[in-house]
């Protein structure tokens, strides 16, 4: 993982929501949660700010706004 590169865990979250959305020119709509953009996100166990591995724990999945697991 990128994290055994060197990279702290809240650019390893940047890079792969905010940062690769404006890669791919969709920053407009995706890549951060905010009023108007679309609401695909994951709710975990744990603050991955701290422990990037409690992306693991996944409590459910988010897309378009509707709970889909």
């Amino acid at each position: 993982m990128m994290v055994d590169y060197g990279m702290k865990n809240i650019q390893v979250l940047r890079s792969v929501t905010s940062v690769n959305a404006r890669v791919f020119h969709i920053g407009n709509e995706v890549g951060s949660i905010k009023k108007g953009m679309k609401a695909d996100i994951i709710v975990v166990t744990g603050n991955p700010e701290k422990d990037i591995a409690v992306l693991r724990n996944i409590e459910f999945v988010m897309k378009d706004g509707v709970i889909v697991k």
